[in-house]
This record gives structure tokens, sequence and C-alpha cells, in this order.
């Protein structure tokens, strides 16, 4: 490893991390499909509706989340809610991958750059801007990440299956919503960001690191491509919200 001018940028390439959770983690005989979603709610229906059981649990100091396995049109899938922001994202795939999961899919909601994305219009991420720090502990420096091409390509073939529109996107990563600035929405749209999320670069890099598969469906919330902030009244969108995660668990079924 090299002293750098920063920091974030002295990227170590050495696997041997004084905490593993190969070390903490006994591994478990589960589906190697894994779903992370963000939507409480629309995780509850899918309990409600197909039988399951709880295999573990992801713990933090602020939380202690179920890890359930589901069967979902005759397969099984672990499904766990996904934590908010770059570290907590990291760490769920690091340990759900201790467990046995190999192929990821997540859907959430993120923000749009672009006035014309529609609220709830579902987003394909192929690459994020990495404008947060997990991802740098992961693999080296760069500016952007690029998604796992065959994921992003089953992710289309299922959507277009059930006549769903969707728009391939960039995404800006970023640690600090509150430090969204004018200045700063204006160079990633230049850059070609259609989106804004706080997740996408660290579940890109985490799964390249650890050799494991990931793709990721959002649907179009809040709104920042104009004069003010707009909030479109994106968390209410319960419907969406619980066709993002059918829409996860039936490309989870195809990988």
């Amino acid at each position: 490893m090299l002293e750098k001018d920063y920091p974030i940028l002295e990227f170590d390439e050495d696997p041997d991390a004084f905490i593993r959770p190969q070390a903490l983690i006994k591994p478990m005989d589960i589906s190697q499909n894994c779903v992370l979603c963000f939507f409480s709610e629309a995780i509850e229906k899918i309990l409600n509706e197909f039988p399951h059981k709880e295999v573990s649990r992801f713990k933090a100091e602020s939380m202690k989340l179920p890890i359930y396995e589901v069967e979902y049109m005759e397969k099984k899938i672990i499904l766990l809610q996904a934590g908010v922001g770059a570290p907590i994202a990291a760490a769920q795939i690091e340990e759900l991958y201790a467990l046995g999961c190999r192929k990821f899919i997540t859907c959430g909601s993120c923000g749009v750059l672009d006035e014309n994305i529609a609220v709830d219009q579902l987003l394909i991420p192929v690459s994020a801007v990495r404008d947060e720090g997990t991802s740098y502990h992961y693999i080296k420096p760069s500016r952007e990440i690029s998604a796992d091409l065959r994921v992003i390509e089953i992710i289309e073939k299922t959507l277009t299956g059930q006549n769903i529109p969707y728009i391939k996107a960039k995404t800006w990563t970023t640690d600090a919503f509150y430090r969204e600035t004018p200045a700063k929405i204006k160079l990633r749209k230049k850059e070609g960001c259609v989106t804004v999320d706080m997740e996408a670069a660290a579940y890109m890099a985490v799964c390249r690191y650890n050799n494991a598969e990931f793709g990721q469906i959002l649907y179009a919330g809040d709104s920042l491509a104009g004069e003010n902030w707009d909030s479109r009244d994106f968390n209410a969108r319960w419907d969406t919200r619980d066709r993002v995660l059918r829409l996860a668990m039936d490309v989870c079924i195809a990988l």
C-alpha cells in the first residue's frame, strides 16, 4: 500500500483484514440467490403470501434484521431488508456472502436528476460515480464503477418479458444527501448521471471484490432536476414498492 495525499486513495489489496466475516460467521446450507429490499412493508406482503423461515439475523448496533429464506415460485430465495447507506450496504453483502449467498439483487428508490424521468419509472443502474467512501476500500480508486453485464441483461429480459418499460442509468452514489449542492448536481449531470442514490457504487464494489454477481432495480422517487427539491411524495408509492420487490425476486430466480 502506498501512502497518498488523501487517506481515501490509500487502497490496500491485502485481503487479510483484521475482521473478516468468514472468521465470525458459519456458512449455512441456504440459497445462493439473495434479494435485499429497502421496503419493509413490501417484504411483509411477501412473507404473508409465501412460505418462509428465518435462517439468521443481520445485527448492527441499532438494528436486528431477520434474514429469511422464502419459497417463491417453487424456488428458494434469501430475503433481507436493506440498510441505508454505503457502509451498511457493504456489511450486509459481506455477511450474506459468508453465510453462503453468491448472487445478489437489490431493489429500492432513487432521486432523479433528469426532469423527464417520471416518478415510479423503473431504472437499471449500469454504472455509478463513486462519490462515497466505502467502495474505495474494496477496489482501486476510480471515478466510476460498472455493473455486472450478465445481470443487467437478465434484468432487461425479465422486465421486457413483462412489458415493463425501463431506463438504463448511470447513477451518482453519495454519502451525504444534505450536501447535494447545485454545483455538484450540475457536474454529475454533465457526467451523464440521471439518478442519485446512496448504495449502488458500494454494492458493485463489494460484490466485485467477493466475485459475487450483483444487479439492481430502482424506481424514480424525488427530483433534484428543478430549481427546488421535489419529494414527489415518493415514500407513499406502496404499489410500486411491492411491484419492484416482486420483479427483483423474479430476476433473482432467473440468475
